[in-house]
């Protein structure tokens, strides 16, 4: 167990001069406030603050930082207020320590990805202020994933879900490579409990036999660099993570046994020059694999991540990787953005303005400022942070870094939002290519833009980047909208007329924002908008404005309304109201009434179990997607409607699996009767052999609920060469 002692040792060893007593002060303090409380795993609550400080201290931060780690719950889990921090401890501590708070000023209605969007909001907002928030909080999720096993199994995953999607791949881009690593393990063995235990006991076999392989590759490596007389400061040999393993084998396909480049060999050079040197001598040595050469040196990552790889064909004819680069690149690799808040010669290097340093941070404040939508906002963060890179250049050979199948409409939003819009074709190197051309390292870029042009909605079909499919989301919406609205006003203006009572009169009252929010709506224009969609009818807005008598008396003359000033019955009151003659029931609620007439998104199948959503669509009904439906996002959320599954033991729904295997004799034998065991009806199934000598087999079944398709993925993973289980 860590002390405050050896922390204070840690941190003496890298700033002589730094004030301890600050952090033996806070250290008291934290020891006072958190008395009496304990963790899940009975020990006192003091031991965390300990080590989320100690975690701090091994990527050498500053006095502040970790005073903000012993401090970092004080908030958030006893009476200490923002003041006392502040008062005790200076201004600068308490931003930290607010930065790494959790809102608790939140909605008690608010749902579980709406708090889990404000969070990152304002995580967002401190840590483009000052980089070290994200430093601490990524110290205190690396101590929370160590001890989880102490948590219940369903907030295991949760967790471990939420650190594999956001805070591994943050410590990626941070360029915090340990963290990161240790991070997706943890996150994996929660996960998938029984593919990280496999994959753990095949690593320390394999870890065993080679020993011998590692040093006599460093010893091969060291040999030729004396040879051509280059100095070298070390050689390295490590095994990759169980994570990238497992990653690298679902990717490709891959049996363990087919993966050929589980160790990778890194050299320390005394400097740059000598790092190009020792990549020839590696080239000149053993055959390099066409397409496998990287060089991050002349372009670094954006996490300023610098170093050369090459794949060779090795000694003993396996695939083997190297990593070439000075020992400040390698400094920079192991602590990354921390690097810039390390202490050197007892002086703090500052990373100065962080948001405007890196590129990376930068976008990810335009997604605070303009995406409002919770899902739309989380989806664009976790797709920004998680996806592979290609590096392509500008006509004035800037680089630009974009996902990795990045297209050129994603480029042109990566220049500036005016010119995505405005997209119409692209040349690369010269040459025109369709706006789908995927992009390759290397390319060349030029947009060609038209003023008069929108961006389409089949562009959602094939960009990548966040802001190019937040862009393009966000016009759809505003359509759609536009649409709404001008058929909501027509329909209130006409319900409005026969009582000689006009819109534009009603909100320049002030009257019409009174009935807006009377019937749960901020604004004027957010009714009418709803009125258009048919969620509120023209008649639930002129009951706020004419009295019963009056609607009684003129319904009872039969004043003509005309076919043209027939306002048009609610969609949704109309799909309520459409009971239908099936023996059973749809399998969900809408606004609390079952049976309601609904049909469900093919496009991601939902099953009881899964967290859904409904669309309303003029004449077409209710529409009940997943809500993590790519759709969803690409839809204006006033046609949003809350829906709740409400099932009988016996109903069922049809999901399509696509499992991928290698093609050995059984395997559909072995597939069927793990379905049979799980009680799972098999609708019709296609199998067909790639020419790769792999399997994809397409089976659509009758799933009760997401229990049971999550038991049923699981029994067949553990089947002999199955590779991947995607529900699609």
């Amino acid at each position: 167990m860590l002390r405050l002692n050896d922390i204070l040792d840690r941190v003496q060893s890298y700033h002589p001069d730094a004030d301890l007593d600050a952090i033996k002060k806070a250290y008291v303090f934290s020891a006072k406030v958190h008395q009496g409380q304990v963790r899940k795993s009975g020990e006192p609550y003091l031991i965390h603050p300990l080590e989320v400080a100690g975690i701090l201290a091994r990527l050498k931060l500053d006095e502040a930082s970790i005073i903000t780690g012993l401090l970092h719950d004080t908030i958030e889990d006893t009476l200490t207020t923002m003041e006392d921090i502040t008062e005790l401890f200076g201004a600068e501590v308490a931003q930290l320590v607010d930065g790494v708070t959790k809102l608790s000023q939140l909605s008690a209605n608010a749902s579980q990805e709406e708090k889990q969007a404000e969070n990152f909001r304002k995580m967002i907002v401190a840590m483009a202020r000052d980089i070290r928030v994200i430093l601490v909080k990524l110290a205190d999720r690396s101590h929370n994933m160590r001890t989880l096993e102490h948590m219940l199994p369903e907030k295991q995953k949760r967790i471990a879900q939420e650190t594999l999607d956001i805070y591994a791949p943050l410590a990626n881009r941070l360029g915090i490579g340990w963290i990161k690593q240790e991070l997706e393990d943890l996150s994996f063995k929660y996960l998938k409990p029984a593919e990280f235990q496999d994959l753990h006991e095949r690593m320390e076999r394999k870890k065993k036999a080679s020993e011998k392989y590692i040093e006599d590759v460093q010893d091969i490596l060291r040999a030729k660099l004396a040879e051509n007389n280059l100095s070298v400061l070390q050689v390295q040999g490590r095994f990759k993570n169980l994570y990238s393993i497992d990653k690298k084998m679902k990717k490709g396909g891959l049996t363990f046994d087919q993966v050929h480049d589980l160790i990778a060999f890194r050299l320390i050079m005394p400097s740059m020059p000598a790092c190009y040197a020792a990549l020839g001598l590696v080239h000149t040595l053993w055959k390099p694999i066409p397409g496998r050469f990287k060089d991050y040196i002349a372009i670094p990552k954006p996490n300023l991540y610098q170093s050369l790889h090459t794949t060779v064909i090795g000694p003993f004819g396996d695939h083997l990787e190297v990593q070439i680069r000075t020992e400040e690149m390698h400094r920079i690799a192991e602590e990354g953005i921390a690097a810039h808040w390390a202490y050197k010669e007892g002086k703090a290097k500052s990373a100065g303005d962080d948001a405007t340093r890196f590129g990376w941070l930068r976008q990810l404040m335009d997604w605070v400022r303009d995406l409002k939508d919770p899902k739309e906002f989380l989806d664009a963060f976790k797709g920004d942070l998680f996806a592979d890179e290609v590096f392509v250049f500008t006509p004035s050979h800037d680089v630009k870094t974009l996902p990795l199948g990045a297209t050129p409409v994603d480029f042109a939003y990566s220049i500036h939002s005016d010119i995505g819009d405005r997209c119409v074709g692209a040349k690369v190197d010269g040459k025109i290519v369709p706006l789908r051309y995927q992009l390759k390292n290397g390319d060349t870029v030029e947009v060609l833009t038209n003023p008069n042009s929108h961006p389409s909605k089949d562009w959602l079909n094939f960009v990548k980047s966040s802001r190019a499919l937040a862009r393009i989301r966000g016009y759809i919406k505003e359509q759609q909208r536009g649409q709404s609205l001008e058929l909501g006003k027509g329909l209130t203006e006409r319900e409005l007329k026969r009582f000689n009572l006009t819109l534009n009169k009603l909100i320049k009252s002030g009257e019409f924002k009174k009935t807006a929010e009377a019937l749960g709506f901020r604004t004027e224009e957010a009714l009418l908008v709803a009125v258009g969609y048919g969620k509120v009818l023209p008649t639930q807005i002129l009951a706020k404005h004419v009295s019963p008598e009056k609607l009684a008396d003129k319904e009872a003359v039969g004043v003509p309304r005309g076919p043209e000033l027939v306002p048009e019955e609610s969609t949704l009151t109309r799909i309520i109201n459409k009971v239908t003659n099936r023996d059973t029931k749809s399998g969900v609620r809408i606004n609390g009434i079952d049976d309601a007439l609904v049909i469900f998104g093919r496009c991601c199948g939902p099953v009881p179990g899964d967290p859904i959503i409904g669309f309303i669509t003029r004449g077409r009904g209710i529409t009940v997607h997943t809500a993590s439906c790519d759709k969803v996002l690409a839809t204006d959320p006033n046609r949003r409607i809350e829906v709740t599954w409400d099932v009988k033991p016996d109903f069922t729904r049809p999901v399509t699996l696509r499992i991928m295997t290698t093609d050995r004799a059984g395997m559909i034998a072995d597939i069927s009767t793990a379905f049979s065991k799980k009680g799972v009806s098999i609708i019709q199934a296609n199998c067909r052999v790639t020419t790769d000598d792999r399997a994809v087999n397409t089976f659509e079944v009758k799933i009760s609920n997401l229990k049971q398709l999550e038991e049923l993925r699981s029994v067949i993973e553990r089947i002999s060469g199955v590779i991947e289980v995607m529900r699609s």
